[in-house]
């Protein structure tokens, strides 16, 4: 009978015009909200159709700002109706306030992405390419400035104070600062990576420790992708202290070998071999002509050694590959046409001929098998 008399005395307590006035005012935002992505944005989107600046702004902040104005008018309508007393004992002031500090947030989190006209702009200042890491690099450390920023914000609103949690901190920051030496040393090793640009994303890099192609770089390592598609992690700072071949850097790509041909080879067709095959190389158009050497040059127990060193134009691997297999296959036929045989490991065996007159031994000379 008590809670049927105390739900019969909210009801007459209830002010029915506040309620209507207050589901009136919400009504009112759910409205100006629909009317703000029909109309607003809609002319916005054709006003400012070829200025990305304003395109960027519009889509940060498109969604933050329609769920302010559905917040405010909530906000707004329950003040309206709720006494004074039941908005300070549910904080309601400090909800919405921390709430507004999140949707701001969203927006500038999504602002200070890669793509954000920002950094965007800086990129064009100081002249950097597609491939610089160091925009994906500043942009991921401007998202946890303004992490940390909403996290302290919003902390201070509930009554948090950071300068006491850094006070605490400096209590321990000498095992901290050790702790996190490593961590910083990567860090670091990374600025140093992007400044001095010994690679780009996406580049064919040897290191003492991994070959393979970049494939991103972070506050505390680098990714790199192998030829066998496994992707491997190094910090920053084993990284930025090894030695780093970059071989898409290269502008031109080396082709040095020797070819041994058989020791008994004439020195009049040997002399026309090596002189047809540098003419063939200098006539072709893949060959860079800077730097054709096809020379004679050792003398070894079973062969003699032709060097071959030149370079081709291009540095695609698979291009350069189709490139040195021709020039094999055309080296292989002007030897052929000379009558040169290619060599293979042979050595000579003195028997002495027992039962003999004279006593002078046999000359036997024998074979091993052909490796080539």
């Amino acid at each position: 009978m008590k809670v049927w008399e105390w739900a019969g005395d909210v009801y007459h307590q209830i002010r029915w015009m506040d309620v209507l006035i207050a589901f009136g005012i919400m009504a009112l935002f759910f409205i100006v909200n629909r009317l703000l992505v029909t109309y607003v944005f809609s002319f916005m989107n054709k006003k400012f159709k070829a200025g990305e600046q304003a395109l960027m702004w519009r889509q940060a902040f498109e969604k933050p700002l329609r769920l302010f104005i559905v917040l405010l008018g909530v906000y707004l309508g329950l003040k309206y109706l709720l006494p004074a007393a039941w908005l300070a004992g549910m904080m309601f002031d400090r909800w919405f306030r921390s709430a507004v500090i999140i949707l701001a947030g969203w927006g500038l989190l999504v602002l200070s992405n890669q793509s954000s006209f920002l950094l965007e702009e800086i990129s064009k200042k100081i002249r950097l390419d597609d491939s610089s890491m160091l925009i994906p690099f500043l942009s991921k450390v401007l998202r946890f400035v303004v992490f940390v920023l909403i996290i302290t914000l919003v902390a201070s609103e509930w009554g948090f104070s950071m300068s006491g949690v850094v006070a605490g901190m400096g209590l321990g920051s000498l095992a901290i600062a050790l702790a996190a030496k490593d961590t910083l040393g990567n860090i670091i090793g990374g600025i140093v990576i992007i400044l001095e640009k010994p690679f780009s994303k996406g580049d064919w890099i040897l290191t003492p420790s991994v070959e393979g192609f970049v494939d991103d770089i972070t506050f505390r390592s680098t990714k790199i992708r192998t030829f066998a598609d496994a992707l491997v992690t190094v910090p920053n700072a084993t990284l930025s202290g090894q030695p780093i071949t970059n071989w898409s850097r290269m502008g031109k790509r080396r082709i040095n070998f020797t070819l041994n041909v058989a020791l008994d080879t004439d020195r009049g067709r040997l002399a026309a071999a090596t002189e047809r095959l540098e003419r063939m190389l200098r006539g072709d158009e893949r060959i860079d002509p800077a730097t054709i050497m096809v020379k004679f040059t050792e003398f070894q127990e079973s062969s003699l050694g032709i060097m071959f060193y030149f370079f081709t134009k291009t540095t695609v691997w698979a291009e350069y590959l189709i490139v040195k297999e021709e020039v094999n296959l055309t080296v292989l036929e002007v030897l052929e046409e000379e009558g040169i045989r290619l060599a293979y490991p042979a050595q000579r065996v003195l028997l002495e001929a027992l039962g003999e007159e004279n006593g002078s031994p046999k000359e036997v000379q024998s074979y091993s098998a052909a490796k080539y």
